[in-house]
């Protein structure tokens, strides 16, 4: 279902684009995962980088990223939710969550282990291609208007940073064990971090407006160097809500340099 390199990276270039924001603002709706501006409870399982909170290696980007968002909400006030910018973070692959997550662990008392068991085990099996260094690296391009969100949409910096997270994703959802417990692939890969969520939208807001202002801030973007994401690891995170994104010691983690547990 994933992109090829190249037509990844001209999909996610047109999502910066002010003719896809005037695209995409009509459908623009309140996010069911909040109300009166507060997360409600939304549990899952995903994997992700390690949380700006407990990433020092992406300081100056999160930093960046913080600014970024005074803008949008300074903007967009009266209908942007913003994030708290400890939770920032980029999903390597949706699992599984809300009402099939609940539906799971009620069916299944041993569902959140063998979860841990298969993952860990595809870690463990993993052998990315072209990784030379242990390190891969994301570029921000530019800011992505999703139906019920906000984010910055991220490219590889080139496609040896893209292939390893292509075959991660293509042998987590192709494991027989994980298409077992309930899990597989619903969306194409979109490489984001969400920075805030809608809340409910005026009736008369002005979408050209809008979009001119989008297209304003993105003018940062192509301002001197590339905002890049440093991915030196991924983990199996489990999240109560939105905002809150945990791990216990026995959840796995691929470390690119080449650590498994």
């Amino acid at each position: 279902m994933d992109d090829t390199y190249q037509i990844y990276v001209n999909r996610v270039a047109r999502l910066t684009l002010p003719a896809t924001y005037q695209t995409q603002l009509p459908h623009i709706q309140a996010s069911p995962k909040f109300q009166e501006g507060s997360a409600i409870a939304f549990p899952g399982y995903s994997i992700i980088t390690p949380p700006s909170s407990e990433d020092p290696d992406n300081e100056k980007l999160y930093q960046g990223l913080i600014k970024a968002q005074a803008k949008l909400i300074e903007a967009f006030a009266e209908f942007f939710i913003p994030l708290p910018p400890e939770s920032f973070h980029l999903t390597v692959a949706d699992l599984i969550w809300d009402s099939q997550y609940k539906a799971a662990i009620a069916e299944n008392p041993e569902f959140e282990q063998q979860l841990k068991d298969c993952v860990r085990e595809t870690f463990a099996a993993y052998q990315p291609t072209g990784l030379e260094d242990g390190t891969i690296q994301w570029q921000v391009l530019g800011f992505g208007i999703f139906p019920r969100a906000i984010a910055v949409v991220l490219v590889p910096q080139q496609e040896a940073d893209y292939l390893p997270i292509l075959e991660l994703r293509r042998s987590l959802y192709q494991n027989p064990v994980l298409i077992g417990l309930g899990i597989e692939q619903q969306y194409n890969f979109t490489a984001h971090i969400t920075l805030g969520y809608f809340g409910e939208i005026p009736a008369d807001l002005d979408r050209e407006e809008c979009t001119q202002t989008l297209g304003k801030l993105n003018d940062h973007w192509l301002e001197g160097d590339p905002e890049v994401l440093q991915i030196p690891k991924i983990e199996l995170r489990q999240f109560t809500d939105m905002t809150h994104f945990y791990r216990h010691e026995d959840y796995p983690v691929l470390d690119f340099s080449g650590e498994k547990k």
